[in-house]
């Protein structure tokens, strides 16, 4: 493995967050104001600019109301966490990479993926949808408050699958996809597969008017109703 950490520093990173967040310069998070001063650096971290809203008084800095606010690692390593995570990598062999407790690599990339989802604008599929799901052997991999709520330890081997349909309760949760023909594609883990667990998260991501497309007919064909354009009621 080739540590490629050391050819990174704080400096360049804090200069690339600055850029892609305020492109325009440098805004009050609260009133969105302009009209800010600089008022040195954070005390454990050298090139973390800290700043005063001249409306609001409100003081901020580079990292304030983002995901990496609140931690103790340095800017460089969320960076590269990050890269990682682009190159498709396990949470150990990242670990690995920085050095890092798998533990707490799990955090960091938890974090990461939840801060990425909360940004994400909301999806809506138009058109032709393909809509299908499958069924992972999971677990309660990375919930330990489920594990123990269930009073039990955690497994060391894998599970059997069980044949049929399974829940997340019984750790075996299906997953729904949703694929626009030669479009985007949106992913959801579900409890199950009842009608009113799916109903909801198709009609979110679904436009009204679209074809959907399954081999579930009883199912989501009349998903397809549910998300016609409606007329308008006439009094």
């Amino acid at each position: 493995m080739i540590n490629i950490q050391p050819l990174m520093d704080d400096a360049k990173c804090f200069e690339v967050v600055r850029q892609l967040r305020w492109p325009n310069g440098v805004r009050c998070p609260d009133w969105g104001t302009a009209l800010v001063n600089k008022r040195g650096f954070h005390t454990h971290q050298a090139h973390r600019q800290r700043y005063e809203c001249q409306a609001c008084g409100h003081q901020f800095d580079d990292l304030s109301g983002t995901v990496f606010e609140g931690h103790h690692q340095p800017l460089r390593v969320w960076v590269l966490c990050l890269y990682f995570m682009g190159l498709n990598l396990s949470n150990e062999q990242i670990a690995a990479e920085l050095d890092l407790a798998v533990g707490d690599m799990q955090t960091m990339t938890t974090q990461l993926r939840e801060g990425v989802v909360v940004k994400k604008k909301p999806v809506q599929l138009p058109g032709e949808i393909e809509a299908d799901e499958m069924y992972l052997i999971a677990g309660h991999k990375g919930q330990p408050e489920i594990v123990a709520k269930e009073g039990r330890p955690g497994r060391r081997r894998r599970l059997k699958g069980k044949r049929g349909r399974g829940t997340l309760a019984d750790e075996k949760p299906p997953v729904l996809g949703m694929l626009q023909r030669d479009g985007e594609v949106v992913i959801r883990m579900l409890p199950n597969v009842q009608q009113a667990t799916i109903q909801p998260v198709m009609t979110s991501v679904i436009a009204p008017g679209s074809l959907v497309y399954t081999d579930e007919y009883n199912i989501y064909d009349r998903l397809r109703v549910l998300t016609e354009t409606q007329e308008p009621e006439r009094t």
